[in-house]
């Protein structure tokens, strides 16, 4: 029995507004192959439906043609999508890569660190098809073990569980390509401290306290590896993005008109447009 599986199939069963859930249950009949979608982010501590939601679909496969090839080498693939529902509309950001992509990121397979990272944070599994559920539990729980044990390599060998998720933010902060306030890794950690401390209880339980001085090198030598590609990686999808990213007009004026009130006209796309 794994305590942190335990945990981590609790946390992702949390119940989310029914609008959250038809959201992500539109984006299941939007992306062919879906296998699962997950819902994450600040608007699942809030409630706020004004903002943009984030969401990550995994799929079967990649999609067709061009956009596959890119794909494979750089996932995820970026979109934005809006909904009707209740008489308001929905804006949410979707990544997508495939299950098979996602499970061996957040094992820590590659020198990636943005899965492993993002999805030790909260998340709630919000549609899946029934043979991929368990799959994505197991690599949810995956994605904390990876981020478990690199935090105990960076960290001090006796600090607490809030110290050592503070020192692996910071450096994963200082490896990815991202525009972050100083102290960001402090309001995530903040807000519900006691959920930090059970994981890595968890994985202690699981696994034993700490790492042996030949596991902390080793991993401390795989995090210099992570840690000199993040950048360079991060431009990469960046640029990726700024030739893929599926409804980028609609989502930049949407910007434009919430923080100055100018309405940008764009031309209506369809909400099925995304359709591979």
């Amino acid at each position: 029995m794994s305590r942190l599986r335990d945990l981590v199939a609790a946390e992702l069963s949390q119940t989310t507004p029914e609008s959250i859930s038809a959201f992500a249950a539109h984006l299941a009949s939007v992306f062919p192959g879906a296998r699962a979608v997950l819902f994450y982010g600040s608007i699942l501590r809030t409630g706020d439906l004004s903002g943009v939601l984030d969401y990550y679909v995994l799929t079967e496969r990649v999609p067709a043609g061009w956009r596959g090839v890119f794909t494979r080498l750089l996932w995820p693939d970026v979109s934005y999508h809006e909904l009707e529902h209740g008489g308001s509309t929905l804006r949410a950001k979707v990544a997508s890569m495939t299950l098979a992509q996602f499970q061996r990121a957040a094992s820590g397979a590659g020198v990636d660190t943005t899965i492993w990272a993002r999805f030790v944070q909260p998340s709630a599994l919000i549609w899946a098809a029934p043979e991929a559920r368990e799959a994505v539990v197991d690599a949810i729980a995956d994605a904390c073990r990876t981020a478990a044990d690199f935090a105990q390599a960076i960290g001090s060998a006796d600090a607490t569980p809030l110290a050592l998720w503070t020192a692996l933010f910071q450096e994963t902060y200082k490896a990815e390509l991202r525009v972050e306030k100083a102290g960001r890794e402090v309001s995530i950690l903040t807000y519900d401290p006691e959920r930090y401390e059970r994981v890595m209880q968890a994985v202690w339980l699981d696994e034993g306290r700490g790492l042996s001085a030949e596991v902390r090198t080793r991993r401390l030598k795989a995090w210099s590896v992570r840690r000199a590609f993040g950048k360079p990686l991060n431009m990469a999808r960046l640029v990726k993005a700024a030739f893929t990213f599926q409804g980028a007009a609609r989502y930049a004026a949407w910007k434009i008109q919430r923080h100055t009130g100018v309405t940008v006209p764009v031309e209506r796309c369809s909400r099925t447009r995304f359709r591979r």
